[in-house]
C-alpha cells in the first residue's frame, strides 16, 4: 500500500525530496566529518590548512585537551547528572500519566494542562530566579542543584509522550487486576510499565541526550571545575586567551562521540517507540 501511494508521487517531486534530503545530510556531516580529521591536526597546520586531511596525524591534541580540560571527571558528572536525572524523569512521567490517564478523577485534566504549560517554558526565562533560589535554600554549586531542574524540564514533554500511550491500555485490564485483587501500585508495577516499555525507552532517550547537550543550567547553577560537565568544560577551550584549534576540535570530538554511537545503537528504539506508543491516540 504505501508503495503504491510513493508511485503516485509525480517523478519531478522524488527528486526533488531527494535532494534535498542529500543536501541536508551533508549539511549535517560534513562539520563533524571536518571536525573529526582536524583534531588530528596541530595549530601550525590548520591556519595554513585549515580544509586539509592532517599530513602528520597525531593525537597530541587529545592529551592536551584530556589533561587541561579535566574531561575524566567532567565525563563522570554528565554520567551522573544525566543518568539520575532521565530515571527519575521517566518514573515520575509515567507513574503521573498512570493516575492522570486511568484514575478518573474530574480534575486530572487540569493537572494535564498545567504539566504540559511548561512546555512553554524555556531555561533561560526562569535562570536568574532559578539561581537566586538555589543559593537561597543552598542547592548552588550541588549536584542536587543541578538534577532537580534537569527534572522540571524534562517531564512536560515526558508526561504529554507517556499520557498519550498510557490512555490507549485498555482498560479491562485494569479492572480485570483489581477483580483478581490486585491494587494500583501492583497494577503500576506489573501491568503499566511492562506495557509501556517502548514509550519509557523512547523518553529516556531523548531525555538522556537532552541532559547530555545541557550547558546553561550547570553554567551557571554551579562554580569551580569538580562540578562542570561535559559541555561547560569544552565551552572553556573557546576563551578569548586560547586559540588553539587542534585542542578544541579535540575536546569537541571527545564531547560528540558518546552521543553519535549512543544514538546509533539507539535510534531504531526510538523509531520503534514513536511508530508503536508516543504517537498512538
Amino acid at each position: 500500500m504505501m508503495d503504491d501511494n510513493i508511485n503516485e508521487i509525480p517523478r519531478g517531486w522524488q527528486i526533488f525530496a531527494q535532494m534535498f534530503l542529500i543536501l541536508f545530510t551533508l549539511l549535517t556531516l560534513l562539520p563533524l566529518v571536518w571536525m573529526f580529521y582536524s583534531s588530528f591536526k596541530l595549530q601550525g597546520d590548520i591556519m595554513l590548512h585549515p580544509m586539509s586531511l592532517p599530513k602528520a596525524p597525531t593525537v597530541q591534541n587529545y592529551i592536551q585537551a584530556w589533561k587541561i580540560g579535566h574531561m575524566a571527571q567532567s565525563f563522570i558528572n554528565s554520567i551522573v547528572y544525566s543518568g539520575i536525572a532521565t530515571s527519575l524523569t521517566v518514573f515520575l512521567a509515567v507513574a503521573s500519566s498512570f493516575a492522570l490517564t486511568k484514575f478518573g478523577f474530574k480534575s486530572s485534566k487540569i493537572y494535564f494542562s498545567i504539566f504540559t504549560l511548561g512546555l512553554l517554558i524555556t531555561v533561560n526565562s526562569v535562570i536568574a530566579p532559578l539561581f537566586f533560589m538555589e543559593t537561597r535554600i543552598g542547592l548552588y554549586n550541588t549536584r542536587i542543584g543541578v538534577i532537580l531542574p534537569y527534572i522540571a524540564f524534562g517531564l512536560p514533554m515526558a508526561i504529554l509522550l507517556a499520557c498519550s500511550f498510557i490512555k490507549g491500555i485498555p482498560d479491562s485490564l485494569i479492572e480485570a487486576a483489581i477483580i483478581d485483587g490486585a491494587n494500583y501500585l501492583q497494577i503500576f508495577w506489573r501491568i503499566i510499565l511492562v506495557l509501556s516499555t517502548p514509550v519509557v525507552a523512547t523518553i529516556a532517550i531523548l531525555t538522556f541526550l537532552r541532559n547530555w547537550n545541557e550547558f546553561v543550567l550547570v553554567f551557571i547553577l554551579t562554580s569551580g571545575e569538580h562540578m562542570r560537565s561535559l559541555p561547560v568544560s569544552i565551552n572553556s577551550f573557546a576563551g578569548r586567551l586560547n586559540q588553539d584549534y587542534g585542542m578544541q576540535f579535540a575536546a569537541l570530538t571527545i564531547g560528540t562521540l558518546p552521543m553519535i554511537l549512543f544514538y546509533i545503537g539507539a535510534h531504531n528504539m526510538i523509531i520503534k517507540g514513536f511508530g508503536e506508543g508516543a504517537l498512538k491516540e
